[in-house]
């Protein structure tokens, strides 16, 4: 079973130690990096642990961004020992249900970098759709929560 913890003290080392493997670093945040920025934007951010069957696997954040007036996947990330196991799926379902649940939201803004296939066809596989828009080397892409094909 996947589940989101919030981040406590009890788990934040074990958070702190996530990491994925060096070929993907340049995709994401350390956990440390992101735990730092939920620090800052603690109105509106929202990080949490990943567990499967009580073992944390993940970190993934959600936030509000507040320029944009738009909800986001902010960072997601499985930890190199336990990818490819749908973890990453689970999780980012379980996140958009928090989104929905407690903020009412109809839709959810994220990006990936270009090179990063597996993220775009991750976040692709339950209904985000690219926007068009290109930030750098980051791909906009959006999900309608309404209209997603892949999400129950």
């Amino acid at each position: 079973m996947v589940e989101l913890r919030k981040i406590t003290k009890e788990n934040y080392e074990e958070c702190l130690d996530l990491s994925v493997a060096e070929s993907q670093e340049c995709f994401v945040s350390s956990t440390v990096h992101s735990l730092a920025q939920a620090w800052i934007y603690y109105d509106t951010a929202f990080p949490f642990a990943i567990y499967a069957d009580g073992i944390m696997v993940g970190f993934i954040m959600l936030g509000y961004y507040e320029v944009g007036e738009y909800y986001t996947l902010w960072k997601l990330m499985i930890d190199e020992k336990y990818q490819n196991k749908g973890y990453g799926k689970k999780a980012l379902r379980l996140g958009i249900d928090y989104l929905v649940d407690r903020f009412k939201v109809k839709e959810v803004y994220t990006a990936y970098y270009a090179t990063n296939h597996i993220a775009r066809d991750l976040y692709a596989s339950i209904g985000f759709r690219e926007t068009g828009e290109i930030s750098g080397d980051q791909i906009g892409m959006k999900l309608i929560v309404n209209n997603m094909d892949n999400f129950l």
